[in-house]
């Protein structure tokens, strides 16, 4: 039994779903921080569990080739980045395996991931941040923590993000605006929101808990000063105690409340609560893989399963003779369809509102009997009856687009069990330096 505080000998094998190292001891399965596979040293135990343990390098007596030193100086007090203590490349590669892994052990699939796709820049590539706002930080949250770690400029956001920031920091030290209190509910100011777009624009979000903000004319005129190409600046209300950020209530303060993007050859209008990816070039690695997977002819009825504000759908629609988009958010919806109108490309799409499931079996029902179905769903993955209502719709082929490995492959398993069976799986990478990954799968029906 290992003991809490006791130094062992350890080799690192691999590599956990955080980023962490996994050695094991006596046994056990060791997840150790910032410690890179074939590393040897001595691990020092910092908390023992029923079925695993935890700990730190104490000494390392064998460094990896791939060990670099951080080139961030939050390292290891934000908890953004995961694996700023390695090369890109053993990134890459751990987060192969992480896919690979993730297949064959929960969902019992024997299917290498052939290939991840690297970003070609890890620097700055984030669309969207959204800010934690603490007593006298405006930053990150500390690694595992809700305490907001005050960080003036981060790698991964746009120096438009960092200049803002500091902007809206100094008015708010200025004129001693009160950060909420997520315990006793008290205090106004909770988020700031800032997204970003590849024609250099920014819009600004301040999240409060009030419908009001004190000297909001000094705020404008210090966001527009900080960043001549900001496009506008929007209050969203959320009085609610909740750890939701954006509330449901905007104000527009100035300018207008929306940017244009480009991706995949199509123009995109995005408001503060549109969901986009934030990595807008691997996105566009991410959406050719999926059109690939597709196999599309220009014949084809597609439906998407949580479409969103339609980017795969469209990118489909180029390529298919019909789509189909599911989405259960209103604005969304309605941003999908005015994106297919400004695209030309309304007379091929059909876009609905409701529960992926409920209307999955609401189109069974009206005969539709889509020759490919793409799911992107959130973190949470498929529910049983979605799942099943996509079975019955008896595609040919289904492109599965996940952010999490482990419930991609917990429903490959259910997919196996209505006789589709994964075929092909990639991994890109749409976020650089952290431990998130996305796996895209095609399933054939009658390969089970």
């Amino acid at each position: 039994m290992l003991k809490k505080g006791a130094v062992y000998p350890g080799v690192i094998e691999g590599y956990a779903s955080g980023g962490e190292g996994i050695a094991r001891i006596e046994g056990v399965a060791v997840f150790v921080k910032e410690a890179l596979r074939g590393e040897r040293g001595d691990v020092r135990i910092e908390h023992v569990g029923r079925s695993a343990a935890w700990g730190r390098m104490e000494t390392l007596r064998e460094p990896s080739s791939a060990r670099v030193a951080p080139d961030c100086p939050y390292y290891g007090q934000c908890g953004g980045c995961q694996f700023r203590h390695m090369d890109y490349a053993e990134e890459l590669e751990a987060k192969r395996q992480r896919v690979e892994d993730a297949l064959r052990r929960i969902g019992g699939v024997d299917l290498p991931v052939s290939v991840i796709h690297g970003a070609e820049t890890t620097l700055r590539y984030r669309n969207k941040v959204q800010f934690p706002i603490g007593d006298g930080a405006v930053g990150y949250y500390r690694r595992g923590t809700h305490q907001v770690v005050d960080i003036a400029d981060c790698l991964l956001q746009p120096e438009a993000d960092t200049a803002c920031r500091a902007a809206f920091q100094n008015w708010m030290e200025r004129f001693r605006i009160p950060a909420y209190d997520e315990r006793t509910g008290n205090g106004l100011l909770r988020h700031l929101f800032l997204r970003t777009n590849s024609a250099g624009e920014a819009l600004c979000c301040v999240v409060a808990n009030g419908r009001t903000l004190p000297h909001e004319g000094e705020l404008v005129a210090a966001l527009r000063y900080a960043e001549p190409r900001l496009a506008g600046v929007v209050l969203s209300v959320n009085a609610r105690k909740t750890n939701v950020i954006l509330g449901g209530e905007y104000r527009t303060l100035w300018g207008r409340d929306w940017l244009e993007e480009e991706l995949c050859g199509h123009r995109f209008r995005l408001s503060v609560p549109s969901f986009f990816q934030v990595n807008r070039a691997q996105t566009e690695v991410l959406y050719r893989r999926a059109l690939d997977f597709a196999a599309l002819t220009g014949r084809e009825t597609v439906v998407e399963l949580y479409c969103g504000i339609g980017t795969i759908s469209l990118a489909m629609a180029g390529r298919a003779g019909q789509v189909i988009g599911v989405e259960v958010v209103p604005q969304a919806v309605a941003d999908a369809k005015e994106n297919a109108r400004r695209n030309a490309l309304a007379d091929k799409t059909r876009f609905e509102c409701g529960d992926a499931g409920a209307l999955a079996a609401q189109l069974e029902r009206e005969g539709v009997r889509p020759d490919v179905v793409v799911v992107d769903p959130p973190r949470k993955g498929l529910a049983p009856e979605v799942v099943e209502a996509i079975g019955r719709m008896g595609s040919e082929r289904v492109v599965y687009v996940s952010c999490d490995p482990a419930t991609l492959a917990r429903d490959l398993g259910r997919f196996r069990a209505l006789d589709y069976g994964a075929v092909r799986a990639e991994a890109v990478d749409l976020f650089p330096r952290t431990a998130h990954v996305e796996a895209i799968v095609l399933l054939q029906r009658g390969n089970s």
